[in-house]
């Protein structure tokens, strides 16, 4: 009788060890359905009736560390369990977050709630239990250039940080898809110090009033904006007279990066795609208009209170200027 498993080698228990040299290259081969693994198990559900020694033989095992695969059983079940009993933590975390999420920002999600923890161990169950956050979209551009704008220098220089809040700010616009084949517009301000996002608006078009009152909420998110540089790209409604005088009128000095140039904006650009990756979770579009604005609208409210940065140390931005504010009122105390 021939075995699924042994193949020619169960038939031939009574061949001279020489004889097995054909079964045990087989079963060594590259791309046999059965793993070292699933040999070790099979040597350990028929140990009684034909002996280890044997089977081990038939085989092409090594009797060491088949007894040492067989005396680690006990640790690898509780290792078993103690990944099956992760996954399920990581899957409330995930689901809590609308499935959003990476091994990172679980980790410190987990963390918060008292467990020690480190990231690769995280990232491993991730994989092992087929957990994936979601990836980026291709990007639609929305930057349309004035050709008779005025120039205006950059001065960020691709350095998005900031030593306090209130003092650089970045924005710019990203369409969201709707299921006519329309689309929505969200133009953006974001701090540069904790990645808050200050001000906002959307509209279903791209003129001067969605970023000029993206601007005016972030003056009355920040209670003023006097003394603060804006960093944007090139599009036209930057650039028009109206947004400069706006800018003017809130003491607000303007930076562009270079024309065509994504990464001189990358800050605002990770947030859009982020923001577009966690709401459409691997839909074309977002549905009818009112159903794109609730969501996007849910997704900006969270963002500041609870969506964790890496810029940030895995904090959200809010919890990041709350600490600032504990440390810097401390140091004040201590001078």
């Amino acid at each position: 009788m021939e075995s699924p498993v042994l193949g020619d080698g169960y038939a031939g228990f009574g061949r001279r060890s020489g004889e097995t040299d054909r079964s045990q290259d087989r079963h060594r081969a590259p791309g046999r359905p059965y793993a070292l693994v699933n040999r070790f198990q099979f040597v350990c559900d028929h140990a009684d009736t034909f002996g280890v020694k044997r089977l081990c033989q038939v085989l092409g095992l090594n009797r060491a560390s088949y007894h040492k695969w067989r005396d680690g059983a006990q640790a690898r079940a509780a290792r078993e369990a103690a990944d099956q009993a992760l996954a399920e933590q990581i899957r409330t975390v995930h689901a809590d977050l609308d499935g959003t999420y990476g091994s990172p920002r679980i980790t410190a999600e987990l963390r918060e709630q008292g467990m020690t923890i480190n990231e690769k161990r995280v990232a491993r169950v991730m994989r092992k239990f087929a957990i994936v956050g979601l990836r980026l979209r291709r990007r639609v551009r929305t930057t349309i250039l004035e050709p008779s704008a005025t120039p205006v220098p950059d001065l960020f220089k691709r350095d998005f940080t900031a030593t306090e809040p209130g003092c650089k700010y970045l924005g710019d616009i990203t369409y969201l898809p709707l299921g006519d084949g329309e689309f929505l517009y969200l133009a953006t301000v974001l701090d540069c110090f904790s990645r808050r996002l200050v001000g906002w608006s959307i509209a279903d078009h791209m003129r001067t009033d969605l970023v000029a009152d993206a601007l005016r909420m972030a003056a009355a998110t920040r209670g003023g904006l006097t003394d603060s540089i804006f960093h944007s790209d090139h599009g036209a409604q930057y650039t028009s007279k109206d947004y400069a005088v706006l800018c003017h009128a809130l003491g607000v000095t303007q930076s562009m990066g270079a024309v065509g140039t994504s990464a001189d904006n990358a800050a605002c650009e990770s947030f859009h795609a982020s923001l577009k990756r966690e709401t459409l979770q691997g839909e074309r579009h977002y549905g009818d208009a009112a159903t794109c604005r609730r969501t996007v609208f849910r997704w900006l409210t969270r963002y500041n209170t609870r969506r964790r940065h890496s810029a940030n140390g895995q904090l959200s931005p809010t919890a990041y200027e709350r600490l600032h504010e504990e440390r810097s009122a401390r140091v004040s105390l201590a001078a």
